[in-house]
């Protein structure tokens, strides 16, 4: 019995049970598509993370795939890993019946008690104006968490839902909670703006306020999370002034 029926009208459910990468099967369907899709898959052969980095997905752990034909102009599309981020929340409020210990972590991971539980990578191709699919893919440790040991030193450890939450959810269901909140957050985003998603994103933001470290390839910048502007790029408060950050890797 699926934890919810309110699967939004118009976008298609693919799940497979085994696939190299959702993302990839994204990129390979796109062509074709004739309206946005969500593919789920049971198992991934080769999961990938952001900057080239490969996902550890352990069975019964959620890896899917958002797909559609972008609309709106081209910079609005980075703009969809904060539409991702609060519909992964709500997902996991809606799974688990609590919203304590759950937070956003900028640019694109949920934090459960600290820890990473859920991650997102946007991909996309095309360039300029000309952009001919947007894939969203989410990464949710359901039932396990990979070994700290597989991730990068200083990075914030990976937790699972339901070590920390007893919740035992399985990739289909919430599946079935996840696209009904995406559908919501995706309509304020086209309705409405990026202002309404800034505000309730960082309503729910981790370590909004506290000092953190950006890390861009050799470049660190440690200061204070003020806020993200109008663009989403983080802007912190350090000892040479207001800096803004369009894109980097976050370290508490």
């Amino acid at each position: 019995m699926p934890l919810s029926t309110n699967w939004p009208s118009d976008v298609g459910r693919r799940v497979l049970p085994e696939i190299d990468s959702t993302n990839a099967q994204a990129a390979r369907l796109a062509p074709d598509l004739t309206g946005p899709e969500w593919i789920l898959a049971l198992k991934q052969t080769d999961g990938r993370a952001r900057r080239g980095r490969g996902w550890v997905d352990p069975p019964g752990n959620f890896a899917a795939t958002y797909v559609m034909r972008p609309n709106g102009p081209p910079d609005q599309m980075a703009l969809r890993s904060f539409v991702a981020a609060l519909a992964l929340y709500d997902a996991c409020v809606a799974a688990t019946g609590r919203a304590e210990g759950l937070a956003l972590k900028w640019p694109n991971d949920v934090l459960l008690n600290g820890g990473k539980l859920a991650g997102i990578l946007l991909e996309s191709a095309g360039s300029g104006g000309n952009i001919p699919y947007l894939a969203i893919g989410f990464g949710v440790n359901l039932v396990a968490a990979p070994d700290a040991g597989s991730v990068e030193q200083d990075a914030t450890s990976p937790v699972s839902l339901l070590s920390q939450t007893g919740a035992k959810v399985t990739p289909e269901d919430f599946l079935d909670l996840l696209a009904p909140a995406f559908a919501k957050w995706e309509t304020q985003l086209t309705t409405y703006g990026f202002p309404p998603i800034r505000e309730a994103w960082l309503s729910r933001a981790a370590r909004l306020g506290e000092v953190i470290t950006a890390r861009t390839g050799k470049t660190e910048t440690t200061g204070t999370f003020e806020t993200i502007d109008v663009s989403g790029q983080l802007v912190l408060s350090t000892a040479k002034g207001r800096q803004v950050i369009p894109a980097a890797d976050i370290f508490f």
